[in-house]
């Protein structure tokens, strides 16, 4: 295997970090009240009691008693889309806060093999043969990043350019045996403390369930 070369993995480029920004979903593992506590700063821990007093004010006041039932249904219904809007802005909260910690945990297990986070986001979906569309599919990102990635693998002998056995037109990407090694320790460390990693298996399931209804 070829020595990693510091200064292309060293630090994130620019085209890394794009990369990066849409693929750190996948890794599981955390802290849940780390990841509350972000949640609460991120979203603003008095939301709940600052929206309901804005309604109050709002929906109150002069109402006549021919009045009353129109107030009461349209107040009622006001309430519960306020609710709604707490509820979502808070979850919306939660996942951007562990997108970030699945974030820095990928960063800090790469630097540990000399490896951008993007670089380590496409070894860690390379899980066989694959095309490049494949791979940039996989890595939620735009061919032309997905490429710029692998060459700077192809660079450390952790990744190879194969003709394709079912297109001559396409090219397939292959570990070679040092990228396999490699991929093996990157798979230890980041399945190693992740973010998730106080949910049971049973639990990861569900919230991935979960998830999955929400992205399509």
């Amino acid at each position: 295997m070829k020595s990693p070369d510091p200064a292309a993995s060293g630090n994130a480029t620019s085209a890394d970090d794009a990369t990066l920004a849409t693929t750190s979903a996948d890794v599981t593992g955390g802290d849940a009240a780390s990841l509350a506590a972000a949640s609460r700063d991120a979203t603003g821990g008095d939301a709940a009691s600052h929206d309901a007093a804005s309604l109050a004010a709002t929906s109150g006041g002069g109402a006549t008693s021919g009045d009353a039932v129109g107030v009461g249904a349209t107040s009622g219904g006001a309430v519960g889309s306020a609710e709604r809007a707490i509820a979502e802005r808070n979850l919306c909260g939660l996942v951007g806060a562990l997108a970030k910690q699945i974030e820095g945990h990928i960063r800090e297990r790469a630097g540990a093999l000399d490896l951008t986070a993007a670089q380590a986001v496409a070894l860690r979906e390379l899980t066989g043969p694959m095309t490049m569309r494949d791979l940039a599919e996989r890595m939620s990102c735009e061919p032309s990043n997905a490429t710029f990635v692998v060459d700077r693998l192809e660079e450390q002998g952790i990744v190879e350019r194969r003709p394709h056995p079912g297109d001559r037109r396409a090219r397939q990407l292959v570990l070679t045996p040092e990228g396999a090694a490699l991929r093996e320790r990157l798979i230890d460390l980041l399945t190693e403390a992740s973010p998730l990693a106080r949910l049971t298996s049973e639990e990861q399931t569900a919230l991935n369930d979960l998830l999955a209804r929400v992205v399509r």
